[in-house]
This record gives structure tokens, sequence and C-alpha cells, in this order.
């Protein structure tokens, strides 16, 4: 039994290193235009744009947003109003959207909200 514990513990250890290694913050971003990497920080402002598309605004609100992370498809089903306010941890490639840094999600496996 404390052979399992044991185990389980490094397991979760070395896993928290290997996400932390692709975990980006927002002066990072464009160092790492193009990669694919975790981003988590508060939802300042939304956009329902339709019903295939939100606009969530992180770092601050719009216009003044650090990024934008653009939620696309209808695989993804959260409440978007509860999220203001709210961290939240997306992970997606790192791309600009019109000289702004963006990252386009569909999945929901890319986004953990806390």
């Amino acid at each position: 039994m404390k052979k399992l514990i044991l185990t389980l513990i490094v397991s979760v250890a070395f896993a928290g290193v290997a996400l932390a290694q692709n975990t980006f913050s927002a002066a990072d971003f464009k160092k790492n235009l193009g990669k694919t990497g975790t981003l988590c920080d508060t939802i300042y402002s939304l956009r329902i744009v339709s019903d295939t598309l939100t606009l969530l605004n992180m770092g601050g609100a719009y216009p003044n947003q650090k990024y934008t992370v653009a939620v696309k498809g209808n695989k993804i089903n959260l409440n978007w109003a509860d999220l203001k306010g709210k961290p939240l941890c997306v992970t997606g490639v790192f791309i600009l959207f019109k000289d702004r840094p963006e990252i386009q999600i569909a999945e929901p496996e890319q986004i953990n909200a806390k």
C-alpha cells in the first residue's frame, strides 16, 4: 500500500513538472508565437459573437485585453456569463490576430475552468 501511494505521489509530481514546462505568462506570449502552450489568467470581458464563436478577453477588458481566446465551434459548453471575473486556463497555439495576441480553441480538453 505504501509503495502504491509513493508511486502515485511521484507520478503526480512529474506530471506537474511536465505541465509547468508548457505554461506561459502573458509576457512570454510573443516569444512563443506558433507554439502550443497553456495560458492562465482572469476573464475580464467576453463577447458571444454567434453560437459557434465566443471571444474571451483575458488580462484586461476589451479593448485593453492582454490577449483574446477565440472559442470556435460548439463542442465547448460552459455558462460563459458565470466565467467573467474568474480564472481560466486554455491550451492552444499562440498566434497574432490583427497584431493582437490570441489563442484559438475548439475542443473541451483545451479549456480548464478553475
